[in-house]
């Protein structure tokens, strides 16, 4: 499992090490979830997990401070040894000299946060959630068309990219082309993003790499979009038989979630960026409660209802 070091941490929540001689970069988090340690603290270490974040909070000092000095050594020693990646102590509690001297007996950093515990607990929850979640890169190109996440896909050479290029002319935004990162935050939720090294470059064949940001500003690029829509592009084929209604959406699948998926036929003279925008109202406005194909289906049996009267 891929992980988080305790630096990128200590840099995103804006944190305090007490501990500056221990190297965060080596510490790693690998668990989304946080544990305040109220109950180890009074000696009950069964079903403890080692691996999150630890959290000191108000109630957890207080607690500290009622035991004796022989007490508080043997909690904070069976806590500190027990491996944990680190302790947190929130609002902006100091922590005492003992356990700062076996947090670096035992390598652990130690941290401090002015947040209250309760904020600093669900952001950091909802910041390792999507740094740890379960992630696939795939073949494709992934564009904001008006809000919505639209994800091209097909074979290399089918127009993937120069239907990127033309959306962003026509003031769309791209995320990435060719390798799409996508991480599952939910089990609703897919965030799509471009790895490093090919952020905001398009390859464009005939022609080469092309810098989007630098030619068209920054206004037509973007770091991560949820994915609403996959639009597969594959060549015209006349003897298949090609969904010409729309009434039942089809799906595909990434990491266990459903998105919806239209298949379109490419031939010349097609405008894609035409065709995807067409594709991401038409998914907007089914969302706000309308389906056109359905309101045609209705009007055909409205009227056929009128004949057979």
């Amino acid at each position: 499992m891929h992980g988080v070091t305790v630096s990128s941490l200590i840099t995103k929540m804006k944190l305090r090490n007490a501990t500056p001689e221990l190297d965060t970069e080596k510490t790693v988090l690998t668990h989304p979830e946080v544990n305040r340690p109220a109950l180890q603290l009074a000696g009950f270490f069964d079903h403890f997990d080692h691996e999150r974040i630890q959290i000191v909070g108000t109630v957890e000092r207080a607690y500290v401070s009622t035991l004796t000095q022989e007490r508080k050594m043997e909690v904070y020693e069976r806590l500190l040894s027990s491996k944990i990646p680190c302790l947190v102590y929130c609002r902006g509690m100091d922590p005492d000299e003992d356990i700062l001297t076996l947090a670096n007996y035992y390598d652990v950093p130690v941290l401090v946060s002015e947040q209250s515990t309760s904020d600093f607990m669900a952001e950091s929850i909802r910041w390792l959630k999507v740094q740890l979640a379960p992630c696939i890169s795939i073949h494709g190109v992934l564009v904001d068309v008006f809000g919505e996440g639209v994800l091209i896909m097909g074979e290399s050479g089918i127009g993937k990219s120069e239907a990127a290029l033309e959306l962003i002319k026509r003031g769309h935004r791209l995320v990435t082309d060719d390798v799409v990162e996508i991480r599952k935050v939910s089990d609703e939720t897919l965030i799509g993003s471009s790895p490093d090294i090919t952020k905001h470059f398009i390859e464009l064949r005939g022609i080469g790499i092309i810098d989007v940001k630098t030619l068209y500003g920054v206004e037509s690029v973007k770091n991560t979009q949820q994915i609403d829509m996959v639009i597969k592009l594959e060549d015209w084929d006349k003897d298949r038989e090609y969904d010409r209604l729309g009434l039942e959406d089809q799906y595909t699948e990434f990491l266990g979630n459903q998105v919806v998926c239209h298949s379109i036929p490419i031939r010349p003279g097609r405008n894609l960026a035409i065709i995807v925008e067409s594709a991401a109202v038409n998914y907007r406005q089914k969302k706000m409660g309308y389906n056109a194909a359905q309101e045609l289906y209705n009007r055909v049996q409205a009227n056929l209802n009128k004949r057979s009267d």
